[in-house]
């Protein structure tokens, strides 16, 4: 845990190799600084050192009421300062690649390029919100009009990660299109339900994540001056297969990479997604 420059305690988790280059991730939804254990061996034999920090309000992490997209850059520039770290990559998946692209908005003269995976496009827009899955919809909405029952929502999702973890997984594998479902029941990601467990441990912070990303980013993909690689998988059946080559056409020589795998692609493509960031840092 570091304290930031406002007084607030971040909490982070490290993977990968301790002397490799650095990359910060940005947690998806329902997630935490636990959502990359699962590429830790994939990171080590990169050469990465993966940095996965808590958002505000989130696991180990103190909250930030009413809280903007791109105040997460700041965040993220003292963890940098902290250790010490010059110049590094951010990756994001999901609800957090909007704010890995914060980050290389933010900070861009530290940022040697983003990767988002299966993000999602700004939901303030006309017709975005519509887009999403149901599931998340009703969180957003819970948490915008009712974050009481909001909070009891994500306390009983987290009770069950942690205290029957493997229905809670099957579970969560059942509403997944087959890909994800396949990923989730694989032996790498076993943490599925600690990580979910432990993120969802705060809910009051889970429902500012929540309330947060409804709220306009403080930036525009077009404003991007950093390099930008974006993944998405062909089968992912939780967001819309049109957002990533739409993100892609808007950030000015951003990359579109879409590879076999749902929403949770990166966990078979991490190798590849951490050489590209790897090599996007010595050019």
């Amino acid at each position: 845990m570091i304290r930031l420059r406002d007084g607030r305690l971040m909490g982070f988790a490290e993977y990968g190799d301790p002397g490799g280059f650095v990359v910060v991730n940005a947690h998806g939804g329902l997630a935490g600084r636990l959502d990359v254990a699962a590429a830790d061996r994939s990171a080590r034999d990169a050469g990465i050192r993966l940095l996965s920090p808590d958002r505000p309000g989130i696991g180990l992490s103190d909250p930030q009421p009413g809280r903007t997209v791109l105040d997460w850059a700041r965040d993220v520039e003292d963890l940098a300062n902290h250790l010490g770290v010059d110049r590094f990559g951010v990756m994001g998946w999901s609800m957090g690649g909007q704010y890995a692209l914060a980050v290389g908005s933010g900070v861009a003269s530290r940022v040697t390029s983003v990767a988002v995976i299966a993000g999602a496009l700004p939901l303030t827009e006309p017709g975005v919100f519509a887009q999403l899955p149901a599931g998340d919809r009703a969180f957003t909405r819970l948490s915008q009009h009712a974050p009481l029952v909001a909070r009891i929502c994500f306390r009983v999702m987290g009770a069950a990660a942690l205290r029957a973890p493997r229905l809670f997984r099957r579970l969560g594998a059942r509403d997944l299109g087959t890909a994800d479902a396949a990923v989730l029941r694989s032996e790498p990601v076993r943490n599925f339900s600690l990580m979910s467990g432990e993120a969802l441990r705060t809910a009051p912070g889970m429902v500012e994540d929540y309330r947060a990303w409804m709220r306009p980013w403080g930036f525009a993909p077009e404003d991007l001056t950093v390099p930008v690689d974006v993944w998405g998988g062909s089968e992912d059946e939780l967001v819309p297969t049109h957002w990533p080559p739409a993100l892609a056409r808007r950030i000015p020589g951003a990359t579109l990479n879409i590879r076999p795998g749902g929403h949770f692609m990166a966990h078979l493509h991490y190798r590849e997604i951490f050489d590209t960031l790897r090599r996007r840092s010595e050019s």
